[in-house]
């Protein structure tokens, strides 16, 4: 039963927060020989999974969207055939909640507000001490991004380590479980590293939001081997959710967005937006051995929520960073009366001068839309790229559709999916070409989960990202909820899974 002794911010209202399709869902086992409208492309022969939250238990106070049990959504296809199947991530969390019959895990941006949230800590951790509890075992919800590497799937929030979920030869899910690369890594991971399509090495940052050092980086070889943890000197802790590569570097945002427990002694939300910070990149080579390797450059009253890609322009010794810039930065977290506005933007910086530039890509002759969750050609990833594939965020936080973006011209090609559905976010997947010359960057189609909500059907469009046509619909046997991060695992890989 839901606590109403006060108004809740809308950020915070379970009414708000989980209505409607983001409502939440009961597992589903696989179901086989789902309806299809047109033609699977036959070389689309894998899986497409996608994140999301879904508490597995309602709310008895505040709850953030971000605040969800994970929830893998999985579609399945082979030969022109495709199954379907929806599996919670079973973390530590979620499998101690099971067994109590209700939630006892603080959530961390729904519940942690005020005297309250103060008052929900110190029952948790005496919980802990009094061995009704272990939170030894992780706290996270595993809800946000989703990456296959070194064989594994591994399920990701900022919060944990990653979860390792295994896709079985019948489409069905199943946990492996908390997934620390044989004991190598210590500390949680955030949701969006990176997998150089190069060299299959992977990239990551983990942040803290109580004790030095507050963010890390490392850097895990394509065989799961990890590099020595670098300490990147911060003042403060910082909500970091995501980053970039390039050949050579990564890129490391330092924005506003940061963590204030005091801030619970005065009533208000530890995640503020601090307006005498001045939001900073980090330039630092991606083997350093030393933070003296990294060099910060000032974008000022910039925030980054995704970083889409980056690259390097070997004329000027730019770093060039494809991002959304949203404003308010805190509306995610915070209600606001300011409408949100995230606008695709392209951000240089000169690491020699420690100067930036940045401006919109597309033109201020076309009407602005919000674009954010998406992704370039993973093929592509650090390297430039010509094409950039985003959801159309509106209303928000609903995705009308998505835009095939024109990173150069700013020019739009749009995909809506129609009066009342809304959807996920785009997936592209690169055309498996066998001959010998180059596929084009666009060469390929993009997937993604939309919901009739007149009907309350939830299908998987695939889209040729050529023109932007619809090629195929699999009808799907429930409801999708929307959602977070998703990837498409080929059937090779998943024949060679951990």
């Amino acid at each position: 039963m839901l606590e109403a002794q006060h108004a809740l911010p809308k950020t915070t209202d379970p009414a708000v927060q989980i209505s409607g399709n983001f409502a939440p869902v009961c597992e589903l086992p696989v179901r086989h020989n789902l309806p299809v409208e047109g033609r699977i492309p036959p070389f689309i022969s894998g899986v497409y999974v996608r994140n999301g939250a879904n508490p597995l238990f309602e709310p008895v106070a505040g709850h953030h969207l971000f605040d969800g049990d994970g929830m893998v959504h999985a579609v399945t296809m082979r030969n022109g055939n495709a199954s379907y199947a929806c599996r919670f991530t079973e973390t530590e969390r979620l499998m101690q909640e099971r067994a109590i019959g209700r939630p006892v895990f603080p959530k961390a941006i729904g519940e942690l507000h005020g005297h309250s949230g103060i008052a929900r800590l110190l029952l948790f951790y005496t919980r802990g001490l009094f061995g009704l509890i272990d939170h030894s075992r992780g706290m996270g919800v595993a809800n946000a991004g989703l990456v296959y590497f070194n064989n594994r799937l591994l399920a990701m929030s900022e919060d944990d380590l990653p979860y390792h979920i295994q896709v079985k030869a019948s489409g069905d899910l199943e946990t492996v479980g908390r997934h620390d690369f044989g004991g190598q890594l210590k500390y949680p991971m955030i949701a969006h590293p990176k997998v150089d399509p190069v060299s299959r090495e992977l990239f990551a940052l983990s942040y803290d939001v109580l004790r030095k050092p507050y963010l890390r980086y490392f850097w895990l070889s394509p065989d799961g081997q990890m590099s020595t943890d670098l300490e990147i000197p911060l003042d403060q802790p910082t909500m970091i959710h995501d980053f970039a590569i390039t050949e050579n570097f990564v890129v490391i945002p330092d924005q506003q967005i940061v963590f204030k427990m005091q801030e619970m002694l005065r009533g208000g939300s530890p995640v503020v937006f601090d307006k005498n910070k001045t939001s900073r990149f980090g330039v630092l080579p991606k083997y350093a051995t030393d933070a003296s390797e990294l060099k910060w450059v000032e974008v000022p009253e910039c925030f980054c929520f995704h970083v889409w890609n980056a690259w390097e322009e070997p004329t000027t010794g730019e770093i060039v960073v494809i991002g959304s810039c949203m404003t308010p930065p805190d509306s995610v977290f915070n209600e606001s009366a300011e409408s949100l506005s995230s606008v695709l933007t392209e951000i240089r910086l000169d690491p020699a001068s420690g100067k930036s530039t940045r401006r919109p890509i597309i033109p201020p002759s076309e009407k602005k839309m919000n674009l954010e969750a998406g992704m370039v050609n993973r093929n592509k990833l650090g390297r430039k790229t010509k094409y950039a594939y985003l959801s159309i965020a509106e209303p928000w936080p609903k995705v009308s559709g998505f835009a095939k973006v024109d990173l150069e011209s700013g020019e739009v090609r749009k995909f809506i999916y129609g009066e009342g559905r809304y959807g996920s976010e785009p997936c592209f997947v690169p055309r498996i070409d066998s001959s010998s010359k180059p596929a084009r960057e666009d060469d390929g189609y993009i997937l993604t989960f939309m919901h009739d909500e007149e009907t309350g059907e939830s299908k998987l469009l695939i889209v040729n990202a050529t023109d932007m046509l619809l090629e195929a619909s699999i009808k799907l046997p429930s409801r999708v909820p929307y959602g977070f991060h998703g990837t498409f695992i080929s059937s090779c890989d998943l024949d060679s899974q951990a």
